[in-house]
């Protein structure tokens, strides 16, 4: 699958949980950029494979974080366009002291 595949399948599934599509559906579609299987060295020990697996792993969740970002990035543009009360980095901060208040 291509970097521009798994952003796309990031911003597909913003927009599946958005239109109030199942948890389920938006996990499997996530999942699909996922690897089925990792490669890695016959005689390599557990560090190896590891690193092997991490390594394997790095490049689509990259690309998925990086939908993420651009599908955010978009929202908050056309968001901000509309002269709103209250800004983007103020929702986000009430946002993360409401995680930060949940974690305690």
């Amino acid at each position: 699958m291509t970097e521009n595949e798994i952003k796309l399948k990031a911003i597909a599934a913003l927009t599946a949980l958005r239109s109030g599509v199942g948890a389920d559906y938006v996990s499997d579609l996530l999942g699909e950029v996922i690897p089925e299987y990792f490669l890695v060295p016959a005689s390599a020990d557990a560090k190896e494979v590891g690193l092997s697996v991490l390594h394997q792993l790095s490049e689509p969740l990259s690309a998925l974080i990086t939908g993420f970002v651009l599908a955010f990035e978009a929202v908050a543009d056309v968001y901000e366009e509309t002269e709103p009360e209250v800004s983007t980095e103020e929702i986000l901060q009430a946002l993360a002291l409401d995680i930060a208040r949940d974690s305690e």
